[in-house]
């Protein structure tokens, strides 16, 4: 277990605590815990000023680069606009200069009007709405107290949230599962709203009081499972955040929501008198489960998140029953939401209890990834015609993006292939082949997570260079591979692996300088972590005994929306052609970690199209060392899909910019992976705007595609820029580089060297970057960009 505490980073602030619907099914008021009724029916100011404190100080002391919080109910417009606004205002200002703010407010609509959508706008809250499908879905819960239908005004809201105006607003739909209604019809209903999100929910339940199970009725994990074949089907129009996160705990990757996965939980709620509360799905538990004896008034933040019951809940494998921890599907399960396991007389472990939907979480799980395996099994286009589109106007979606990187892991494991093949196998490589052997069969999501390493190919590679070091290199890699494979399952077993220049390199986990060549002994599954014994001395490695000295674990931010990991252990990091950062320092990481968030948000909120893109396929940011000059490094290596190798710039704009740019490089990369888009016989060199050497034809075709991004970018800055110089700097390089793009998207095109795929994808790049040039640009800074152009055409910038 950690030393301390998670800090708390996500808050559920109750702004009125009743409601104008009667929803049978809310767990608010229609479940064990009836705290409600003597809690006052508004938030009072003070409380709302002394929150907003409370929260700024945990914030600072913990140095959290983005605060969630969600304004809640009861139903929160009742609260009233004026009391909205204050809550807005109090946690923007409380929050200015320490965290971004994500704010939403989760609502059942019928109120809803453009005078609230007015006032989300100005502050940026995102709404979420309940719908629980057609009318007749809906209308067996969601109704007034004198019965009549709340469908119709929730319909009128989501009509509002749809409008342009507002739409950057609508953050999605919540629809509770009953078994009675058809999941098909459910699902067809909710997409023809358009959200851009669906979250299914499982009625909240115990095992004192079981879900609902009609006779003749499916199950839930089936219900869920139809909805996923529907939705797949139709491309995975919206994100569906239950979908979603086990698909991407399969993958290794977080999950969206709290009732899968892992992921410690790092919430509290705030009610309206300023007590402190845990989750409050624990109101279906019994009568004053989610209470704590805490209050704003009193007690500080750091406090609620040292209080038992949210330790219990960041304890991963540790926090569960010996039937969960045995559990094939327990990395995607994580036992559940928390509430569904109580059971009353238990004791101190009323929640060391399986889910009371344990059966339908694991039929769901297996079920999507036994249709995943058979999705990637089945022989078709690596790439659909749509994604092509998407990529080839200098976007691409996380579907897109997702699809090249199932092909990138594919070409892996067929590096991995060959480097067995053809290398001399000794006993200890042998074992680990053995090892990896079998955990792809017991295990494959770990091996998929291992595999997928960017700097899997630049080892693979020189393993297979065919000189005296090659068998050697080969070997100890396939050992690592196994060894990092074997401690992200979670299963017992040990693997010898030579340390070669004293470091034992574990893939996607981190580093363990042993000080020796030889050879170390990885034992995984024990409770305290792993252990490591090299000549006599043994190593251990986990949470329950701390970290040893020796390890170097891999610095990853969970950013919001972007999971990604700083690297500087992988000895095979060197790929990009510039020279890396040794071992960062607590505090240089800390200094990337906030300048990774603040251009994450930039892109977010000004580079959209990028943004899904580069959250799904970017998994790693490798630092270089800074120029003595000053000038701005960036690189991305042709065979590291999934890594960008950056010098941290001096601000986190223009990390922003060479994130974008060197991530289109990665894209095109993995396209051309795919397919030819040019005739790879054509020797002919070309001359690219920006450069006064002639380039080979990838060589341009990727520079220009980096720059469409470059464009938006700097189109973006002039956009956003206070005024002055800074928007006039601006200006000129939006114009300098929209012009140099068009040029060479005219070259590439005019090359007669492209295929017929490679035609149709340089015509979508144009016509991406073309209509820029109907943007008023002065005169005055044209002129400037043509000659800031002319004056650095020997500076190359890809």
């Amino acid at each position: 277990m950690d030393p301390s505490p998670h800090p708390l980073s996500q808050f559920v602030l109750k702004m009125h605590s009743r409601c104008d619907l009667a929803c049978d099914h809310c767990y608010v008021f229609e479940h064990a815990d009836q705290s409600w009724r003597g809690r006052p029916q508004v938030i009072s100011g003070e409380i709302l000023d002394l929150t907003a404190r409370r929260i700024s100080e945990h914030a600072r002391a913990h140095r959290l680069d983005t605060v969630h919080v969600v304004l809640h109910g009861g139903e929160p417009l009742l609260a009233g606009r004026a009391r909205l606004r204050r809550a807005a205002e109090n946690l923007q200002t409380a929050l200015s200069g320490v965290s971004a703010l994500d704010l939403r407010i989760h609502t059942n609509g019928v109120t809803l009007d453009e005078k609230f959508c007015d006032l989300f706008a100005e502050f940026d809250i995102k709404v979420g709405i309940s719908l629980d499908g057609d009318r007749a879905a809906n209308d067996l819960h969601r109704r007034y107290r004198n019965g009549r239908s709340s469908h119709d005004q929730v319909l009128r809201a989501i009509a509002l949230l749809n409008r342009p105006r507002y739409r950057h607003l609508f953050a999605g739909l919540l629809c509770t599962i009953d078994l009675r209604n058809d999941p098909i019809a459910v699902y067809d209903a909710l997409a023809e709203l358009a959200p851009p999100r669906i979250d299914f929910l499982l009625p909240h339940a115990t095992w004192e009081e079981p879900p609902a199970r009609p006779a003749d009725s499916m199950s839930y994990g089936d219900w869920l499972l139809t909805v996923h074949d529907r939705w797949t089907a139709a491309g995975r129009p919206m994100g569906v955040r239950v979908l979603d996160s086990v698909l991407r705990t399969l993958r290794g990757a977080n999950s969206l929501t709290e009732s899968l996965g892992l992921a410690p939980v790092e919430l509290a709620v705030i009610e309206t008198d300023g007590s402190l509360e845990q989750a409050d799905s624990l109101k279906t538990a019994y009568d004053g489960a989610p209470g704590t004896g805490m209050n704003v008034t009193a007690d500080s933040l750091d406090a609620m998140a040292a209080h038992p019951g949210i330790v219990a809940r960041q304890l991963g494998l540790e926090g569960l029953c010996d039937t969960c921890r045995a559990c094939e599907v327990v990395q995607s399960c994580g036992g559940g939401l928390y509430a569904h396991r109580y059971r009353s007389g238990s004791g101190a472990g009323e929640f060391m209890n399986p889910s009371v939907y344990c059966a339908d979480l694991k039929q769901l799980i297996t079920g999507i990834r036994d249709r995943e395996a058979q999705r990637m099994s089945v022989p078709r286009l690596p790439l659909e015609d749509a994604h092509l589109g998407e990529l080839a106007a200098g976007f691409g979606g996380a579907d897109a993006v997702e699809a090249l990187a199932r092909h990138e892991l594919t070409v892996n494991r067929e590096l991995l292939a060959a480097v067995w093949h053809d290398s001399p196998h000794d006993a200890t490589g042998t074992a680990a082949w053995e090892t990896l052997a079998v955990l792809d069969a017991e295990a494959p999501e770990s091996v998929d997570a291992v595999l997928a390493h960017p700097y899997l190919r630049p080892w693979a590679q020189r393993a297979l260079a065919g000189d005296a070091e090659a068998g050697p290199i080969a070997m100890r890699g396939v050992a690592e591979l196994a060894a990092a494979v074997l401690l992200r399952s979670g299963r017992a077993g040990t693997v010898t692996v030579p340390t070669g220049s004293g470091v034992l390199r574990l893939p996607t986990l981190g580093a363990l300088v042993v000080g020796e060549a030889g050879e170390a002994r990885v034992t995984a599954g024990g409770d305290e972590g792993f252990r490591v014994r090299v000549s006599g001395r043994e190593h251990l490695v986990g949470r329950k005994a701390g970290s040893d000295q020796a390890w170097l674990t891999r610095h990853r931010f969970e950013l919001s929306g972007w999971a990604v990991t700083l690297e500087d252990t992988d000895p095979w990091r060197d790929a990009h052609g510039y020279p890396v950062r040794a071992r960062l320092s607590a505090a240089a990481a800390e200094e990337w970690r906030s300048d990774l968030a603040a251009a994450w948000e930039w892109i977010r909120r000004e580079l959209p199209a990028y943004a899904p893109g580069l959250a799904a396929g970017l998994s790693v940011v490798t630092p270089l060392r800074e120029a003595a000059t000053g000038a701005d490094i960036s690189s991305a290596a042709r065979d590291a899909f999934g890594a960008v190798a950056i010098a941290r710039p001096g601000e986190p704009q223009t990390l922003a910019c060479l994130l974008v740019h060197e991530f289109q490089h990665v894209k095109l990369g993995a396209v051309l992976d795919l397919t030819d888009l040019y005739d790879p016989g054509c020797e002919r060199l070309f001359y690219a705007p920006w450069r006064p050497d002639p380039r080979p034809l990838e060589g341009l075709l990727q520079g220009t595609y980096a720059h469409i991004a470059v464009v938006d970018y700097w189109r973006a800055r002039r956009r956003t820029a206070a005024g002055g110089a800074e928007a006039h700097a601006a200006e000129v390089q939006f114009a300098r580089w929209r012009e140099q793009t068009v040029e060479a998207v005219r070259t590439l095109a005019g090359s007669g060297a492209l295929t017929e795929l490679g035609e149709r994808f340089v015509t979508a790049m144009g016509e991406t970057v073309s209509p820029r040039l109907t943007d008023p640009v002065s005169a005055g800074a044209l002129a400037e960009a043509r000659r800031t152009a002319a004056d650095h055409k020997g500076l190359a910038t890809q």
